[in-house]
């Protein structure tokens, strides 16, 4: 189905100068993407309509022009856009602010792995509170649920179970959890699924039960929910690694060398997408990517995803760690 959009068309005086200033911070605040030389476009719903009438009216104020309409692009006739490069517009936008606010919050986050006495609890509360309120900024105007949102979810989980944590000792030995006590259980993460819960789905359901139900809505949970990737969830970030990694270690799968090797990837792809330890990551990440864009729908997206680890495993399982 062809998505309703709303362009803003506007010309804009040289003076008074703020105004052209005032306009591009007011559009890129509403998460509007440009078209072409002052022909923005918005995904059409009442807030932002709404938004884009009383900028217009502002514009006109100014003594500039702006008209607020809406259009349908189907890419046929030889139109240069269609449906499906418009959305591509707003996830790239929308990909580039994430990856920007991950690469500036990466020193802070790897440095959760530093000894306790190099970091205290108040600075890890700011660095949390902050990257909290920079994501919510950008998720408020991403309206196609961009992939990359799953990195800085990523960073905020492991913020916040460092500050659970109260402490940054070394936590007492842990006992190495078997399988055959977790089956016959519901797994309950967050919808939108991307890779950290892609992969550890896919992990339960090949190592530690076949016949694992999910449940993609965490707003409810009973006694037999196992809560995953997600804040004070039964497995979830610790510290610098993601769920993949800490199930694959709280298990002792990690003695896996092809899970090992797949356990560095999903820590690349899910959370150091810009300076990755494998080559093979960027790839990966991006078939991922592909199969999201794909469906919104998260059993598929598990179940797609699940047949690019098992090729990926098997992989590993032959070359070696090294390959």
């Amino acid at each position: 189905m062809t998505q309703p959009w709303l362009l803003c068309i506007h010309n804009i005086p040289p003076k008074p100068p703020y105004l052209r200033a005032k306009v591009s911070r007011r559009l890129a605040a509403l998460g509007a993407v440009a078209l072409k030389n002052s022909v923005y476009i918005l995904p059409d719903a009442e807030p932002q309509r709404e938004n884009l009438i009383w900028l217009a009216k502002e514009i006109v104020q100014g003594g500039g022009k702006a008209y607020v309409c809406r259009a349908m692009f189907d890419g046929i006739d030889g139109g240069e856009y269609s449906d499906a490069d418009i959305r591509k517009l707003f996830v790239e936008a929308r990909e580039t602010d994430y990856r920007n606010l991950a690469a500036e919050f990466q020193a802070a986050f790897k440095s959760l792995n530093a000894p306790a006495e190099t970091l205290c609890t108040e600075g890890v509360m700011g660095w949390n509170q902050d990257l909290k309120t920079r994501y919510e900024n950008i998720l408020r105007i991403d309206y196609f649920g961009t992939p990359g949102r799953g990195t800085i979810e990523g960073m905020l989980a492991a913020f916040e179970e460092w500050l659970a944590a109260g402490t940054r000792k070394s936590r007492p030995e842990e006992k190495v959890l078997s399988p055959k006590d977790y089956r016959g259980r519901t797994w309950v993460t967050r919808s939108g699924v991307h890779v950290d819960r892609i992969a550890s789905a896919w992990l339960i359901r090949r190592f530690i039960d076949p016949e694992a139900a999910f449940r993609f809505d965490a707003r409810k949970k009973t006694e037999k929910d196992i809560l995953f990737d997600m804040v004070e969830g039964d497995f979830t970030h610790e510290g610098p690694m993601c769920t993949f990694e800490v199930m694959l270690k709280r298990f002792h799968l990690d003695s896996d060398a092809a899970l090992a090797v797949l356990g560095e990837i999903i820590h690349d792809m899910d959370l150091d997408a810009d300076a990755p330890s494998r080559p093979e990551s960027p790839g990966i990440l991006a078939l991922l990517n592909g199969i999201c864009l794909e469906t919104d729908m998260d059993e598929k997206r598990v179940e797609d995803g699940s047949r690019v680890l098992d090729t990926l495993y098997a992989h590993f399982q032959r070359s070696g760690r090294n390959a």
